[in-house]
């Protein structure tokens, strides 16, 4: 439940962004009654605060006309939230992420009192964050700013892509959405020169050009969902199909979003990926908490043996 603390400053937000608000709508948007309402009301007056209110059965409450409230107020649950998430946002492979949130704290803290500043502060410099580290460059800035705009506006781009060969194109593009993993920054939509759906790293993105030409995102698009399909297709050496006996759940806490593709099936969660080292796949699967069935390639089953053996030697039993 909130605190009332929390509501007074809800009641002082929506007066803030509604201008008038009736006695009943303030109420019930912050979720007490109305004799509540009035005592929070007193609350703020007491705050120094300043409120208009009209009588009568279309009455509503009111900033007096003038009055210039702080820029920003916040609870120590939303400082909490704010604090963790500009500590993340330091490792998301950004190289203009470090000034921009040293510049956000800094607004931040004009605004504060000292109780709260405190506590950002003890947030900032005791929590961490383990996010891999980037191998983005600074003009990823550029083309995340660029084709994150694209993908709002719903307009195509041109773009210069270099591959992980060296091979530079142009090619026009539909961004559909970005995602971020294993510390670097991905573009994924409708490529026009392949003729599909694709993803591009950003940090081989060189130029990014807003075309005004309008495309229509697929409905329910998850860019990360499709990042990480385009990861599991890669090909590899050795295709693998393992089923897993666990739920979903169970099957996401064994194997990062890297591994493959999780699918329920009957009897439990098909894992479907590929490996170019099956002795290194089999060690994965030898510390499963779980029961699972090795369905392809029979070489795993080998493998699989021979880790098994050599874990028994080394625990001597």
């Amino acid at each position: 439940m909130a605190q009332p603390t929390t509501r007074v400053l809800a009641v002082l937000e929506l007066l803030q962004s509604h201008g008038r608000m009736s006695g009943p709508e303030l109420a019930r948007r912050v979720g007490v009654d109305v004799r509540t309402l009035r005592r929070y009301i007193v609350m703020l007056e007491d705050l120094g605060i300043p409120l208009t209110a009209e009588r009568g059965r279309h009455g509503a409450y009111m900033l007096v006309a003038g009055f210039k409230l702080p820029p920003m107020m916040f609870t120590n649950d939303e400082a909490v939230a704010l604090s963790v998430g500009m500590v993340a946002a330091r490792g998301l492979g950004l190289a203009e992420a470090a000034p921009a949130v040293e510049s956000a704290q800094a607004k931040l803290a004009r605004v504060m009192p000292d109780s709260l500043k405190r506590h950002v502060r003890a947030i900032a410099d005791t929590v961490k964050v383990d996010l891999l580290p980037s191998a983005s460059t600074p003009d990823s800035n550029a083309a995340l700013i660029a084709l994150t705009g694209a993908a709002q506006a719903e307009r195509r781009v041109n773009m210069s892509y270099e591959s992980a060969q060296g091979v530079r194109t142009e090619r026009e593009f539909d961004p559909y959405g970005l995602a971020y993993r294993a510390g670097a920054w991905y573009a994924v939509g409708m490529c026009h020169l392949r003729h599909g759906l694709r993803t591009f790293r950003l940090d081989r993105i060189d130029e990014v050009i807003q075309l005004d030409r309008p495309f229509r995102r697929p409905a329910g698009f998850d860019p990360l969902d499709q990042l990480v399909r385009s990861i599991a297709a890669i090909p590899h050496a050795n295709a693998i199909e393992v089923l897993l006996h666990t739920d979903l759940q169970g099957a996401r806490r064994a194997f990062s979003l890297a591994f493959g593709l999780l699918e329920p099936v009957d009897g439990g969660v098909l894992l479907r990926t590929g490996a170019d080292d099956l002795a290194w796949f089999a060690r994965q699967l030898a510390g499963l908490p779980f029961d699972f069935e090795i369905r392809t390639p029979a070489h795993l089953r080998t493998e699989l043996r021979i880790c098994a053996a050599r874990l028994h030697a080394m625990t001597g039993d």
